[in-house]
């Protein structure tokens, strides 16, 4: 600090004796260091100091499991507008109709979209006696939104901790029955949900989503990475929108191909689990809140849900092949 006679000096002075003073200071750290007085605790120059991983992890979140569920299964894609919860949703249905307990929790707290395609809008949950929420139920399927808290049409205007707050209490302060496998709606992108998500649950593994274009496959590939990063298995990718199915046919004509997926899948070994052709019955059935897999159980397009949710089970260990009357 200058003394009150420096103060009073001209400001090209004072500018001159700064100049002195940071040399000072920096031959003053440098014998220091020499010296050994920077270390005083002995650590190594290079590599790791000792216990400096466990010290990381202070402070992050202990992962934990989500009571009466059995798997966790994250259905993502890092680019918006992919048909990531149309997917989500009919491969939830798919396993429900196979006979496995399902649950789908739609973790898009901005944009929430589980409340239309389950035909839920208007329908809030009720609380135990333990104050935590009661899925509601549609199509055998058991459902949790936030879209059933918040009024449709109401943006949530929320700052990053208030979205990690709801979203945890999503993951944990809903009372799920027994469920063989429950099945995150991730949003787009790969930000503070899925970082919170990655923390905090054990996932059994992720399903990335994307169309055939080079910029979604682009995308796609940064989701892949994010999973990577944090040590969450991939189970494979969907690949949306490809083909056509054919009104006059009924069968699938191409218009991509599989070629640029199969080709990215290869690059980035991870298993291509199938393709969902374009189709204008999927979209009708999710805008009338009756999912494909329920809406038209029998079609092609239903086929081609059941069939990749069974690629997906097979990969995440989940018995299959289970199919129950009706």
């Amino acid at each position: 600090m200058f003394c009150t006679r420096t103060l009073a000096l001209p400001a090209s002075i004072r500018s001159v004796i700064a100049g002195d003073a940071r040399i000072l200071r920096s031959f003053t750290n440098t014998a220091v260091t020499r010296a050994g007085h920077e270390n005083p605790l002995g650590l190594p120059r290079s590599g790791t100091p000792p216990n400096l991983a466990a010290r990381m992890k202070r402070g992050l979140p202990e992962k934990r499991a989500v009571p009466n569920v059995s798997k966790i299964i994250a259905v993502s894609s890092a680019k918006g507008g992919v048909g990531k919860s149309t997917i989500a949703v009919n491969l939830a249905l798919a396993a429900a109709r196979q006979g496995l307990s399902t649950g789908i929790l739609d973790t898009d707290i901005y944009g929430p979209s589980i409340p239309t395609l389950l035909n839920l809008e208007g329908l809030e949950p009720s609380l135990d006696h333990n104050n935590r929420l009661l899925p509601l139920t549609a199509y055998g399927l058991k459902a949790m939104s936030i879209g059933f808290l918040v009024p449709a049409g109401n943006p949530l205007a929320w700052r990053g901790l208030m979205i990690q707050k709801a979203l945890t209490q999503l993951l944990f302060d809903v009372a799920w029955p027994p469920l063989d496998l429950l099945i995150l709606d991730l949003p787009p992108g790969t930000g503070d949900i899925h970082l919170t998500i990655t923390q905090t649950l054990a996932l059994t593994g992720a399903v990335i989503v994307s169309t055939p274009q080079d910029l979604a496959l682009r995308d796609a590939e940064r989701g892949i990475e994010l999973w990577r990063k944090v040590g969450v298995p991939i189970l494979g990718m969907v690949q949306n929108m490809s083909s056509f199915t054919c009104t006059n046919c009924g069968h699938n004509h191409d218009i991509f191909g599989l070629d640029g997926a199969r080709r990215k899948c290869e690059e980035l070994g991870v298993e291509l689990l199938g393709d969902i052709p374009l189709h204008a019955q999927i979209c009708q059935d999710a805008d009338r809140g009756k999912p494909t897999v329920v809406g038209s159980p029998e079609g092609p397009q239903a086929r081609a849900f059941t069939e990749v949710m069974g690629n997906v089970a097979k990969a995440a260990g989940i018995a299959w092949g289970m199919l129950q009357s009706e």
